[in-house]
This record gives C-alpha cells, sequence and structure tokens, in this order.
C-alpha cells in the first residue's frame, strides 16, 4: 500500500522528518512559520490562564501545530 510520508501509521518518523527539515531550513521550512506561530499563541493564550505558565503553553501551542501540520 503506498501512502505519503504524513499519512503513515508511523506519526514518530514524520515529526522527526519535520522537524530535521526546520532545523536544517530554518524559516525557509514550510513548518516553521505555522509552528512559531502556534507556539505565541499558545503562550499568550498561557499568560491569560491562572493555573498554566507560558513555557507550557508555547510548548502545547507549538505541539499542536506540529502536529496539525504531520496529520494534513
Amino acid at each position: 500500500m503506498d501512502q505519503e510520508p504524513r499519512q503513515t501509521p508511523d506519526w514518530v518518523e514524520d515529526v522527526k522528518t519535520e522537524v530535521v527539515g526546520m532545523a536544517k531550513e530554518g524559516v525557509n521550512h514550510p513548518s516553521t512559520a505555522p509552528v512559531l506561530t502556534g507556539a505565541a499563541v499558545g503562550a499568550v493564550a498561557a499568560a491569560l490562564l491562572p493555573f498554566v505558565t507560558w513555557p507550557i503553553g508555547l510548548v502545547a501551542g507549538a505541539g499542536f501545530m506540529l502536529y496539525h501540520r504531520i496529520k494534513k
């Protein structure tokens, strides 16, 4: 069964590929801008919530956007 890399059940490899690509290409990688935007939105949202610190919000926002990019 031929599947595109982003649709394989092995999401760990997909995450690794995306993160390595973002590390090598920097802002030129298509996933970098959405992941950084998600991180910023998560940090701002966490600042508004009394029980969540901004680093947790930053990681959660970045993780959500990375997941969203890989799921496509």
